[in-house]
């Protein structure tokens, strides 16, 4: 298959190759996304040197496989080294035999499972880099790996000989709406917008999920395939989707399973007290590394103070995972296909969905005609006013217009009742009155298919339906 969407990092390979200078380029982000993908199916058969880390094996198999690929790419053969040190310098010796014109393009993939206890890998990385690869105009160094914990504290805030080394990060993010439509056409894979909506409501925009469903399939017979048999290719991926990600899982997983119970999300001092883990140091690393990752999105309340951020579960599997999949036993292998109109998953999809809208901000801006105006996103909730009120999505813009913007799932057009209309004027009530912010106030709707004619339609000013989250 071709490389589908990946557009804006696809033109950055080409300016780092074209360089007439060293790059160490850092390829990052979370297990699943497509980093190896991407650099392999870019480069084809332009690497120097490529060889990948092995899970879980201890040094001296990390180095057997290194010297096979030294081996497989060079003219030689050279021995099996016995520390970190001998086999850079190896390679160093490969690339300087190389006949291979223009850019020296090197592949680490997977390098912090090479990076084993006690090997002083590192050590000889920086060797090799400071050393003589620096000085070289024609190399390109890439080096991958999904566990941002470890590409955080080793490579970004080294504080060693690689302390700012890195010269190129490239952090790949879940696919939108939009690059999962182009992936299901190239896989042949025929679904109404609605589904792919759907679709990603479950599985976000992780291209290895969405390649593990096959065509003959519709999408809830996908569901139940990948998630409820007894065999399912994502029965384990979410303890494996951790593990792979932190050292010490354990700690990230509660504070998730704490933030996942609320839809607003939970402040520090919540997550403290419903997770039951300490404040400190450790508490801070890891709500970092979780927003690092793309599973909590940090949240800020409009009109409170930058030290009350909410944090909210934004990973869309993970959601999914933690509702209908942990502590449920296989009985019935069709249990999202039977289970299409409970009470539970009609609850579910109104979160799911508002996640799928933060995703796409800058598409639900651009509906609004609003790309070129600074703004600032954030959420709304009052207990000061009676009745309290809450809104979904504040978007404040630099030309003194603020959106307060309500999330609706619907398979059909929303219809705005006199009860709704009349919340919507108190909503909007309850904000002024609480922050008094003497701009402009428009109720956004955002829905899968628009509101419906009636003669309520006009409390709200602006529309953002499905297929403008799609551009």
């Amino acid at each position: 298959m071709r490389i589908v969407g990946r557009e804006e990092e696809q033109m950055d390979l080409q300016e780092y190759y074209d360089e007439d200078r060293p790059e160490f380029l850092v390829v990052y982000g979370r297990r699943r996304i497509g980093k190896t993908y991407l650099i392999r199916e870019f480069f084809g058969d332009r690497f120097c040197f490529h060889a990948t880390g092995l899970s879980k094996a201890p040094k001296s198999e990390q180095l057997r496989e290194f010297n096979y690929a030294l081996n497989k790419y060079g003219d030689g053969d050279f021995p099996v080294a016995g520390d970190w040190f001998t086999a850079f310098h190896q390679l160093r010796k490969l690339i300087e035999k190389s006949a291979i014109a223009g850019k020296k393009v090197i592949f680490l993939d997977e390098m912090p499972w090479m990076d084993t206890h006690k090997s002083r890998f590192i050590s000889g990385l920086e060797s090799f880099w400071n050393g003589w690869a620096s000085g070289r105009p024609d190399i390109l160094l890439i080096v991958c790996g999904s566990s941002t914990a470890w590409i955080t504290k080793k490579l970004f805030r080294n504080t060693g000989g690689l302390y700012n080394r890195v010269t190129r990060r490239m952090y790949l993010r879940p696919f939108t709406l939009k690059e999962c439509e182009e992936f299901f056409d190239a896989k042949g894979i025929v679904y109404s917008r609605q589904q792919m909506v759907e679709s990603y409501m479950i599985f976000g925009g992780v291209p290895y999920y969405l390649n593990l469903m096959e065509k003959r399939f519709g999408l809830p017979q996908n569901v139940d395939l990948l998630c409820f048999s007894e065999n399912g290719a994502l029965r384990g991926e979410f303890d494996e989707l951790y593990a792979s990600l932190f050292e010490n899982p354990e700690r990230h997983i509660r504070i998730i399973e704490a933030i996942a119970k609320k839809a607003r999300g939970l402040s520090r001092e919540e997550i403290v007290k419903y997770a039951g883990v300490a404040d400190g140091g450790g508490l801070t690393k890891a709500l970092d590394e979780l927003a690092r990752s793309d599973f909590v999105r940090k949240y800020y309340a409009y009109g409170k103070k930058e030290r009350d951020v909410l944090y909210q579960l934004c990973d869309p599997f993970t959601l999914f995972f933690l509702k209908f999949m942990r502590g449920n036993p296989v009985v019935d292998e069709n249990y999202w296909t039977h289970n299409i109109n409970s009470g539970g998953r009609n609850a579910w999809n109104g979160y799911a969905f508002e996640q799928v809208c933060l995703a796409h901000i800058t598409q639900i801006k651009r509906k609004l005609g609003i790309l070129g105006v600074s703004t600032r996103v954030a959420s709304w909730r009052s207990k000061e006013t009676v009745p309290g009120a809450q809104i979904d999505l504040v978007i404040e813009r630099g030309d003194r217009v603020i959106n307060l913007c309500e999330i609706k799932y619907a398979d059909k057009e929303y219809e705005i009742t006199k009860d709704y209309d009349e919340k919507l004027r108190r909503k909007r009530w309850a904000f002024e009155e609480t922050l008094k912010s003497g701009k402009a106030l428009h109720t956004t709707l955002i829905t899968l298919y628009g509101v419906k004619r009636n003669k309520y339609r006009f409390s709200v000013q602006s529309e953002v339906l499905m297929d403008d989250l799609f551009a």
